[in-house]
C-alpha cells in the first residue's frame, strides 16, 4: 500500500476512532505505549479542571455519572466481543483475558455508582 494511502487510511482512522489490528506484540506494545502518553498528557488538563469544578460533593455526581455511562457502555461491547470469540470458538487463553476484562469493567460500573450515591447522600446529609 502506498504511503499517501496509507496515511490518508490513517487520517480517516484518527477521525472516526477506526482501530486497526495489529499482527506483532512489538506493534501491540508501541501502539499501548502511545495511548498511555496521549492519556497521561491530557490528564494534567483534567486534573486541573477537576480541581476548579469540584467544590464540594454534589459537584463531583456529573463526572462520576458520565465516567460510569461510557464505561458501561464499552463494557457492554466488549460482551458482545466475548461472545464473538466464544461463538467462533477463539482461544481459550483469549477468551479468558476477555471474561476478566467484563468482569472487572462490571466491578468498576459499580464501584461508580457506589460513589454517585454517596455524593447524594453526603449531600442530603449536609
Amino acid at each position: 500500500m502506498s504511503l499517501a494511502r496509507r496515511s490518508l487510511m490513517e487520517a480517516a482512522a484518527a477521525r472516526f476512532g477506526w482501530r486497526r489490528a495489529y499482527g506483532t506484540t512489538t506493534q501491540v506494545d508501541a501502539l499501548l505505549t502511545e495511548q498511555t502518553k496521549s492519556v497521561y498528557t491530557e490528564a494534567a488538563d483534567h486534573a486541573a479542571l477537576a480541581t476548579a469544578k469540584n467544590a464540594d460533593v454534589l459537584a463531583v455526581q456529573p463526572g462520576v455519572l458520565d465516567v460510569r455511562g461510557r464505561v458501561l457502555a464499552d463494557v457492554l461491547y466488549l460482551e458482545g466481543v466475548l461472545t464473538g470469540a466464544r461463538n467462533r470458538g477463539l482461544s481459550l487463553e483469549l477468551i479468558e483475558r476477555l471474561e476478566d476484562a467484563v468482569d472487572h469493567g462490571h466491578e468498576l460500573t459499580v464501584l461508580l455508582a457506589d460513589t454517585v450515591r454517596t455524593t447524594a447522600a453526603l449531600h442530603a446529609a449536609s
